[in-house]
């Protein structure tokens, strides 16, 4: 049985890379994986930041309880891949999940999502 598709769309932090030569000057100076860890924690204003944390707790859960019959992939709402996904998907509030392109859930409450899931996997198995 093909896994059941869900796409989180939300805002993600972002991390930029340096120029090859600074990356491997910080890799061995020992900072390099510290420095992006940091700039990713400050990649998103706090509100946006514990949404973010919220999905992937979620999203975690998710997982662990459906395991690969579940795909889910989480997209930037601030990429280019995140606005065709929101214009495709009609949803302009975040965070986002579309379930299998059909089945949407707009807002904070990710606990709502998961009955969703269980009953298409339900509907899928019989």
């Amino acid at each position: 049985m093909k896994p059941l598709r869900v796409e989180a769309i939300t805002y993600a932090p972002t991390v930029f890379y340096h120029c090859q030569h600074c990356e491997l000057t910080f890799e061995e100076m020992g900072i390099g994986e510290r420095l992006r860890r940091q700039e990713a924690a400050e990649g998103l204003p706090d509100d946006l930041a514990r949404e973010y944390q919220a999905l992937s707790d979620w999203s975690r859960e998710l997982i662990a309880r459906f395991g690969g019959r579940v795909h889910l992939t989480v997209i930037d709402a601030a990429s280019i891949e995140g606005f065709l996904a929101s214009l495709r998907y009609r949803v302009f509030r975040y965070p986002a999940v579309v379930i299998d392109g059909r089945e949407r859930f707009l807002g904070p409450d990710l606990a709502a999502v998961l009955p969703a899931i269980e009953r298409r996997l339900g509907a899928g198995a019989g």
